[in-house]
């Protein structure tokens, strides 16, 4: 069950597991360019998922991770339904220059298709996924409240792992 200030919510569809075959998605670039999973094939990727780069836990999520891809040198991809623009901002504002920022506003195609989307409030939850190499999904949490930060130790060691 994942919660928001202690009240249950429902995710549309059902969330990708670990073992999985990655679903390809497409998700905006700060340039309204459609960004694929697919054009990372081959390598490593962090997917973190945030409701909005614009409230304190998904904003230190996105830094943390922006750390970690710099360090490791692992494709790190921070996607939510804010839009572009805002993003953008983020980015510059926050000085994230390693990890790449998508949003799922239009099209919504990760969100429906990880089964992430929030029931009635249109926004993605906290999640981290790993992909490995092979597209296959290495690694996921799903974090049991919104205002939860992600255990990233775990999250960068399944990358490690699987860029071995």
């Amino acid at each position: 069950m994942i919660t928001f200030k202690g009240e249950p919510i429902t995710l549309e569809g059902t969330p990708v597991k670990e073992g999985d075959q990655a679903p390809d998605f497409f998700a905006l670039n700060h340039d309204f360019e459609h960004v694929r999973l697919s054009d990372f094939k081959g390598q490593v990727v962090i997917i973190s998922a945030v409701p909005s780069v614009d409230t304190t836990v998904c904003a230190a999520q996105t830094r943390r991770f922006n750390i970690e891809a710099a360090r490791h040198g692992i494709k790190t991809l921070t996607i939510s339904m804010d839009l572009p623009f805002a993003q953008s901002r983020f980015c510059t504002t926050e000085k994230i220059n390693h990890a790449t920022l998508l949003s799922d506003f239009r099209d919504r195609d990760f969100a429906t298709k990880f089964g992430l989307r929030i029931e009635g409030m249109g926004l993605i939850t906290r999640a981290v996924y790993v992909i490995d190499k092979t597209g296959r999904i290495a690694y996921r949490q799903i974090c049991a409240d919104l205002g939860q930060e992600p255990n990233y130790e775990e999250a960068i060691q399944a990358a490690r792992k699987a860029n071995a």
